[in-house]
């Protein structure tokens, strides 16, 4: 297994380094921000696997290896963003494993569009919630890490992060903010805040 590639940053922002212990979860204090390390994902997770902080994961889609290694390493909540439909091609019911493993499964599906399951402030505060909620570690996902990255940079700037350091921070995950899932041409942090975000890339 690779050793964990820190992320560098170009711009001169507020991190900390990547081996300084610090909770986000909760009700933890955003006044500076751990930098994210990218970890090995064969055999774990789909594109991208990152561990932000003492306490919090970020990813694409996990194999049943990987939610029980997230268990060991000790993950409570597991946060899925994926649509049911793409839930349906995973090959094994994500939700019963993490509740057998004693882990709380919080299941908010969400791909652009309107409605229930859109990028809105509806969605953002049932994020916030479940983060504020959350007794322990913390496994965010969706498929390759790019809606939980959009999600993760609103829920920081919402905490009063800037936006130019949530959206840096993002990046070095997946943020991909170049990069357009439906054809309504919007972001979807702008979507979470409902409001012009500064510094987003247009496409």
């Amino acid at each position: 297994m690779r050793k964990p590639l820190a992320i560098a940053f170009s711009t001169s922002l507020l991190f900390t380094s990547a081996a300084e212990a610090q909770k986000l979860v909760g009700n933890a204090s955003f006044e500076s921000l751990p930098t994210p390390v990218l970890l090995e994902t064969r055999g774990m997770f789909t594109d991208r696997f990152a561990k932000v902080g003492d306490d919090f994961f970020v990813a694409g889609q996990p194999t049943e290896r990987a939610l029980r290694e997230m268990k060991a390493q000790g993950v409570t909540t597991v946060i899925n963003l994926r649509m049911p439909s793409e839930m349906q091609r995973v090959g094994f019911d994500e939700a019963k494993l993490v509740q057998s493993l004693g882990m709380k499964y919080v299941y908010i599906p969400m791909r652009g569009g309107q409605g229930e399951m859109s990028y809105s402030p509806a969605t953002l505060a049932r994020f916030s919630e479940a983060m504020k909620a959350a007794d322990g570690k913390v496994l965010l996902h969706c498929t390759i890490a790019w809606r939980a990255s959009h999600i993760w940079a609103a829920y920081l700037i919402e905490q009063g992060v800037s936006d130019e350091t949530a959206l840096a921070h993002a990046r070095a995950i997946n943020l991909m903010d170049d990069h357009r899932m439906d054809d309504s041409g919007k972001q979807p942090v702008e979507m979470f805040l409902a409001r012009k975000v500064e510094g987003l890339r247009r496409r």
